[in-house]
């Protein structure tokens, strides 16, 4: 990680990068994918399978005797674990539903308006170096407690062209009975164009990686729906000279764990805490399984001295992190003047892993500075809202005039004819 002292605002702009490829090529691999799974379907999906994945998959669904062998396969004590986080999770997203809205304008003016789930939804849940089963709750739990008529969920294959067990036993605890054994790019193809073996959705969720938020950004354009643009994971800490520094450089590490395009940023007005929190990444790394991804990852970190704190909490609002931390004494003074962020995390035993995991907010979050537009996943991101009006006889003799004229302002004489007849009829 590299240090930078008391940056000037105007640095801030390049600092607040994320390391990325070149997107011009992602796309140009991205396209010809799309439209091999869409002229081919399941041929071209078994065959990317192969290619990507080096997986042979006969079949891309995932059979009864897969699932109950995995439930078999996943230990107590882990099955356990999910159903706490099941339940805390159902918990906070339940609380978000709220009644439908109904106002009257004026006399004889009613409007209101109604949550109606989107009928079908595609889950991507990424395989890759970790088996993400804990993103197939923060998905699912909404999308049925939405009331999601279809759920399909795709996750890429191992090359034994099997799904991990973990995944499985999730996917079928929260009752999700269409699973793909497809990733990558292809997997969001197959979800927006649909083939023999996975419908197509009106809406796709779940995080991926540059070839996964290209493919999505695509397909939205062509009309599917997407949650946001997610892609690598991210970190901004916040901390003072009073933070403990083996909790900052455990947080650190558990978002540059994720894989070596994941980026921390560590920002801190003592620049004696630096030299703390390095010992401790040090420390900390040798212990790690995933030591070589994480390795990679700070070396596309930073850490940022500031002149203090409220210059720190500016300049995370610059980054629009997708999870921040605050690790300072007085963190809700801080939180007071949070702007942009995914979802943050507030005191030092609040660490990053309680979201991922089991408090119960979601982690399905925006990155890249999406923060500054984009919300993480709720149960709205499930729902459409629509609007309905109704005008009685009185309503339409009270607005008439007022749409008439404004019609009339606008040129639109069809509008406010629609307006006239309804009114010349009522004083027959």
């Amino acid at each position: 990680m590299k240090t930078y002292y008391y940056p000037n605002k105007k640095e801030w702009t390049k600092l607040c990068t994320r390391p990325s490829s070149d997107t011009s090529k992602i796309y140009e691999a991205v396209v010809p994918i799309l439209e091999q799974v869409k002229k081919e379907g399941d041929t071209a999906l078994k065959k990317f399978n192969l290619l990507f994945d080096q997986a042979n998959t006969p079949n891309l669904k995932v059979r009864k005797n897969e699932i109950e062998k995995a439930i078999q396969r996943t230990p107590k004590k882990l099955q356990e674990a999910i159903q706490i986080a099941k339940a805390n999770i159902e918990k906070f997203h339940e609380a978000q539903k709220t009644n439908p809205l109904k106002v009257v304008t004026m006399n004889g003016v009613t409007c209101f308006r109604k949550s109606i789930p989107i009928q079908k939804v595609g889950l991507y849940i990424p395989g890759g170096t970790a088996p993400l089963f804990s993103t197939i709750l923060m998905l699912a739990i909404p999308a049925k407690l939405a009331g999601c008529q279809d759920i399909i969920l795709c996750t890429p294959p191992n090359k034994k062209g099997k799904i991990h067990p973990y995944i499985l036993f999730t996917a079928q605890l929260l009752g999700i009975k269409k699973i793909c054994k497809v990733g990558g790019a292809q997997a969001i193809a197959a979800m927006a164009y649909g083939t023999n073996s996975i419908p197509k959705v009106d809406k796709i969720f779940g995080p991926g990686n540059q070839y996964v938020t290209v493919a999505k950004q695509i397909i939205q354009q062509e009309g599917t729906g997407i949650d946001m643009p997610a892609g690598p994971s991210e970190v901004l800490v916040i901390c003072d000279k009073k933070c403990n520094p083996s909790f900052v450089a455990s947080d650190l590490l558990s978002q540059a764990e994720h894989g070596t395009d994941s980026q921390v940023i560590l920002v801190s007005d003592d620049e004696t805490i630096e030299f703390k929190i390095r010992k401790e990444l040090k420390k900390q790394l040798e212990k790690l399984p995933r030591k070589k991804i994480a390795e990679g990852a700070l070396k596309n970190s930073r850490i940022i001295i500031t002149k203090n704190l409220e210059e720190a909490m500016d300049f995370s609002n610059a980054y629009a992190p997708e999870h921040l931390i605050i690790a300072t004494e007085k963190y809700n003074d801080l939180a007071q003047k949070v702007i942009n962020a995914g979802s943050v995390f507030l005191g030092k035993y609040t660490c990053e892993s309680a979201g991922d995991y089991a408090s119960g907010t979601n982690h399905t979050l925006p990155t890249s500075g999406f923060a500054n537009s984009y919300s993480g996943v709720s149960i709205d991101s499930f729902y459409k809202k629509i609007t309905f009006q109704k005008i009685t006889k009185e309503g339409i003799k009270n607005i008439g005039p007022v749409i008439e004229t404004m019609a009339t302002a606008e040129g639109l004489e069809a509008h406010k004819n629609a307006v006239t007849i309804r009114l010349e009829y009522l004083k027959k």
